[in-house]
């Protein structure tokens, strides 16, 4: 089975997991483009979504599926969103998409996070992916000094700006043992916005398209 076809499986699977008359939480990429031509197709069982970025926000409302604000539904049943990596714990890496603050707060926000992936994002220890960090344009400098100064070697995305209007620092060379610690770590630093790893709150369910 292609790497696509294992998408569109795991995609179909996390269908399963919505609840009727409820708001689903929606996250961004490849994986989530095939979830959402799903929800297109149960649209009338569901009130709405919450998007995590805008790229996915269109493609909803082109489903004809209502994108309502996270502050007016509150707390959500179901998360489900794609991942750059994945452990054998549920911790993932994700941002890839630039979209990894809004993930993760909704992710925060919701009672289960599904999270659909094809075999090739399975690792035994996250780092291989070059983890990514959301920045205050004016700390980017900063924040990548202090990056270097835990082992990492990070790289500016240029030319990529955030739906939050932040940049975005992708950390290469990292082998993350401890990513809970990493992630506390990092996102203790002055001027960063978010970090790309997904350790202290992990996914619920991991669902590979099989």
């Amino acid at each position: 089975m292609s790497l696509e076809e294992q998408k569109r499986k795991a995609a179909e699977q996390a269908l399963e997991h919505v609840e009727d008359d409820s708001v689903v939480g929606v996250g961004t990429g490849s994986t989530v483009r095939y979830f959402i031509e799903g929800l297109g197709r149960i649209k009338s069982r569901i009130r709405g979504a919450v998007s995590s970025s805008e790229q996915s926000s269109a493609l909803l409302r082109a489903q004809g599926i209502e994108v309502m604000d996270l502050n007016a539904v509150g707390p959500l049943a179901l998360y489900v969103d794609g991942a750059d990596e994945c452990d054998p714990h549920r911790r993932l890496i994700k941002g890839g998409g630039a979209a990894l603050t809004r993930e993760k707060i909704i992710a925060a926000a919701s009672a289960k996070f599904v999270c659909v992936i094809d075999s090739s994002k399975q690792v035994d220890v996250l780092g291989r992916f070059p983890l990514p960090v959301e920045v205050i344009p004016m700390a980017r400098s900063h924040v990548g000094r202090k990056l270097v100064a835990l082992g990492g070697q990070p790289v500016w995305r240029d030319g990529v700006i955030t739906d939050n209007g932040n940049w975005i620092l992708d950390v290469h060379n990292l082998r993350i043992t401890d990513p809970v610690g990493l992630e506390r770590e990092i996102n203790q630093i002055v001027g960063v916005v978010c970090c790309g790893l997904f350790a202290a709150r992990p996914a619920d369910e991991v669902i590979v398209g099989r």
